[in-house]
Order: C-alpha cells, then sequence, then structure tokens
C-alpha cells in the first residue's frame, strides 16, 4: 500500500495532508506538520521546508533526518527483518507473551466494533500515560470508520471473557507494517493482553510477503519513556535518527532559552495538558537540535551507541566537506597540502611556539 492511501485516512479525519518534493505532510497538531510515512528519513533543503511551510500556512513542522543532518538525536523503534524468533526475545517477554495469549483471544475484528468499543480503552491508556487528549468519542469513531474500507488497514483486538481488553490498527505501508494507537484497558494489564496482542499483529504483518520491516513507532515529543520501554522488551530496537523542528521564520525569534523555561514553567504548573505538553516537545527538540551532536541530551535507550554515532557523525561530516568543497582532483590534491601544511604547523606550535612565531615573521618580511 502507499502513501495516498494513508493520506485519504487523514483526509477523511479532517486532516489536511500536503505534499512536497522528498516528503508527505499533515496537521498533526495546530498549524504543526508532522512528516510521513513515519518511517520515511528525508533531508529536505531548505527551499521544500519554507515552501512546504508557505503553502500550508503552518508555525511549525518535525520530520526525520539522517543522523548527519541538523535536528535532535532521537529514534526509531523498528524492527528490521523478516523473521521475527520468539526465542531471541528476552525470558519475561517470552513468558508474558505465552500467560497472555492463555489469557485472552486475539483476533482481527470489525473496524465498527473498534469504533464502538474502543473508546474506554483509549481513554484509559492515555490516563495511565498521564497524558489529556482532548478526543471526543465521535473523533475516536471517525478515526475508525475512516479506515474500515481502505487497502492495508486492519483491526485487532484482545478479548477476555468477550470483552475488549486491548487493540491494535496496522497499517502496510508499502514494505513497512505499521503498529498504530495501541491501546489497553488498565484492568487487563497484569493478564499480559498488550503481549499477547502485539506478538500476534507483528506475526501477521511479517506473513505479508511485501512486509520486511515494522514500525512500531517514534520517538515521542511527549510520552513517558515507559511507553516505548515496553516496545523494545518485544524484540525492537532503537534506529538513530534525527527529528528536525523548523518554525515559521516569522516567530522563530521567539524561540530560545528563557521562552522555553517559560512554556515548561507552565507545563509543570498545568501538567497532562496536551497543546503545552506538544509545545514543550517542539521547543525542546528544537532547541536541542542546534546544539552539536556530543552536547545534545541523548535518549537513555541510544546511551550506548552515543560514542559510535558521534565519531561515525564526524567521519560523515568531515567526508562530506572534503567531497562537496573540493570535488576535483586538484582540488582535492590541494587540500590534502593544505592539511599537511595545518599539522605541520600545529606540531612546531605545541613542541615550540616562539620558533613558529620567528618563521611566520620571515615569511611575511
Amino acid at each position: 500500500m502507499n502513501p495516498e492511501i494513508f493520506s485519504e485516512w487523514l483526509r477523511r479525519q479532517g486532516f489536511n495532508v500536503y505534499r512536497s518534493k522528498n516528503s508527505y505532510w499533515f496537521n498533526q497538531g495546530e498549524k504543526a506538520l508532522q512528516a510521513f510515512p513515519y518511517h520515511w528519513v528525508i533531508d529536505p533543503n531548505e527551499e521544500e521546508i519554507q515552501e512546504v511551510i508557505k503553502t500550508s500556512n503552518a508555525l511549525t513542522l518535525r520530520y526525520s533526518t539522517p543522523i548527519y543532518c541538523k535536528g535532535k538525536i532521537s529514534y526509531h523503534a523498528i524492527h528490521e527483518s523478516k523473521s521475527y524468533d520468539f526465542d531471541r526475545l528476552g525470558k519475561w517477554t517470552r513468558k508474558n507473551i505465552k500467560r497472555g495469549l492463555s489469557n485472552c483471544e486475539v483476533r482481527k475484528i470489525p473496524f465498527e466494533t473498534l469504533a464502538k468499543d474502543g473508546y474506554a480503552l483509549q481513554i484509559s491508556t492515555l490516563f495511565r500515560q498521564g497524558r489529556k487528549l482532548k478526543l471526543l468519542e465521535n473523533e475516536w469513531e471517525n478515526r475508525c470508520l475512516s479506515a474500515a474500507d481502505l487497502p492495508g488497514f486492519l483491526a485487532w483486538g484482545a478479548y477476555v471473557e468477550e470483552k475488549l481488553a486491548a487493540s491494535v490498527i496496522t497499517f502496510k505501508m508499502n514494505d513497512c507494517g505499521y503498529l498504530l494507537y495501541q491501546q489497553c484497558h488498565h484492568e487487563y494489564l497484569s493478564a499480559h493482553v498488550n503481549n499477547a496482542l502485539s506478538y500476534t499483529a507483528i506475526l501477521a504483518l511479517l506473513s505479508e510477503p511485501d512486509i520486511n520491516s515494522i514500525l512500531y513507532g517514534l520517538h515521542s515529543l511527549d510520552a513517558p519513556p515507559s511507553v516505548d520501554e515496553f516496545k523494545f522488551r518485544m524484540g525492537f530496537t532503537a534506529k538513530p535518527v534525527r527529528q528536525r523542528v523548523v518554525f515559521n521564520p516569522k516567530i522563530e525569534p521567539l524561540f530560545n532559552p528563557v521562552t522555553y523555561h517559560a512554556i515548561n514553567a507552565l507545563h509543570n504548573l498545568i501538567p497532562g495538558n496536551t497543546t503545552l505538553s506538544k509545545a514543550e516537545g517542539m521547543v525542546r527538540f528544537y532547541l536541542e537540535g542546534k546544539k552539536p551532536l556530543s552536547q545534545q541530551q541523548w535518549p537513555d535507550v541510544l546511551l550506548n551507541q552515543k560514542e559510535e554515532i558521534i565519531n561515525e557523525h564526524l567521519d560523515n561530516v568531515w567526508e562530506s566537506l572534503y567531497n562537496n568543497s573540493f570535488g576535483g582532483e586538484r582540488e582535492k590534491s590541494d587540500f590534502r597540502i593544505a592539511l599537511n601544511v595545518v599539522f605541520i604547523v600545529g606540531v612546531i606550535y605545541i613542541i615550540h611556539p616562539f620558533k613558529l612565531k620567528t618563521l611566520c615573521s620571515k615569511i611575511y618580511q
């Protein structure tokens, strides 16, 4: 299935969808655009970004970009393999999957059923995560029913004594499967229905001949880390990327460390407010993205890769600078000579700075 089908699903829910050279975009928040397909890692130039902002009249946008580009260090929770080996999962995860499968029945369900019975799960899940989403019941129904007749979408439910305990929506985006809006009622968490549901949906997606990977979600602006910890226990990995936040040039000067602290103070004063949570996250990602990679606040899940990623990033930057600035053989030769000169001068300065000063004086005479 392709992005056009996903676009149609979004339009049916009332979102505006925009197309640019490298991506699709939709207004995930009030005048805030999110790039999709979510698993795409793109590198649009500034002209494309500003054209999207101008066309949509957006105040801000967010997209995933390669590690060597500008942006906040981030990740995708993803499984990049055609196989999903139960025996390679952790001991407790295997136990929880078995317990979940014995406590519930996982099956495909009509979107009409999810629209009717799933809203209570959505509210329970958000409340448990400390997030207050202004999602009305009719909006939830529209979200589900909008996918009912679109190819590539499926709804899954985990039932305990014929009561819907957990649910998830899956979508086939070209060769990548998406797990969307997974939710579970708090009464059934101890029954491990989420483990059973995820395991079953993952196997079903990977059984499709054209699916080679599964995306479980992006590094969230405001969700607690525990949301992604479950995904990693289920065998998914944190793929390093950067998330770049760009503000409309008309308001960009307003966002700095001072205004961020003010927004964060309000966010702490009114916890759970969705608008403030997203605003705090957007400004934080924006400001972090302006820092050198080594000085950014890294997600815990990437800390064990930090040194390797930074070294690789420096190699990529150096190679890019070298190739872009010195494309021809003559230029590359001159560049090597210049590097040697800089190296020799540096060594002389370290060993004997006075001799370097004397040498420079003679050269300029």
